[in-house]
């Protein structure tokens, strides 16, 4: 596959979904159908937001809006300095987690206005052309958690109440955007999670 325009692709789920490794098997594919690829994440991807990466999974105190602020500012950077620059050239960008994220954890997760997360999303004003959602069964997702070396962030600290919110965020998030979001069970294999993502897009995107 030589691409011959930007393809931009965004990996969104809960906590143990599978994301990061999902994101490298897809960039693999991708990259043997002869794309360049750019594979990053959110917050992250440049050394300002990889700095606030890090202070939003740290345990310093910081309100919801506060949170909502920071990955926007980590987000905004990305966009100019990576995935506008990538996509311009005809790369295929995979990102692991974008503003569907912020809308579900910091909106419907933790209760910060719906309209300002979605005020700041078109601020940016950088959108996926398809954004893959792994889905996973909660008492799944929780003994992955579990399996996982270190200490839990911020985030994967917080109780069964507030992922069940993060969850129907997501869901309610990819009924509203049927055009762009394709929903794949996270539950298989590695490897079927990745060829289910990989017909998805083609289906998605004829790419």
């Amino acid at each position: 596959m030589t691409a011959r325009r930007g393809l931009f692709i965004t990996l969104e789920g809960g906590e143990g979904a599978g994301k990061s490794t999902a994101a490298a098997g897809l960039a693999e594919i991708f990259r043997a159908e002869g794309a360049e690829i750019i594979l990053t994440r959110e917050p992250g991807g440049t050394p300002g937001a990889e700095a606030i990466r890090a202070l939003l999974l740290s345990d310093v105190p910081l309100d919801p809006l506060s949170q909502t602020m920071l990955h926007f500012a980590a987000r905004a950077d990305h966009a100019v300095a990576v995935l506008r620059p990538a996509l311009a050239r005809g790369a295929v960008v995979i990102c692991d987690r974008y503003y569907d994220s912020t809308m579900a954890y910091q909106a419907y997760g933790q209760g910060v206005s719906i309209e300002a997360v979605a005020s700041l999303i078109r601020l940016v004003d950088l959108h996926p052309d398809i954004s893959l959602l792994l889905n996973l069964p909660p008492e799944v997702a929780e003994a992955r958690i579990r399996t996982r070396a270190g200490g839990s962030d911020r985030y994967e600290a917080m109780g069964p109440a507030f992922f069940a919110r993060v969850a129907a965020g997501f869901q309610s998030i990819a009924a509203a955007n049927p055009g762009r979001f394709a929903v794949v069970d996270a539950a298989q294999t590695p490897v079927a999670v990745v060829a289910a993502m990989r017909e998805a897009i083609r289906t998605k995107t004829g790419v």
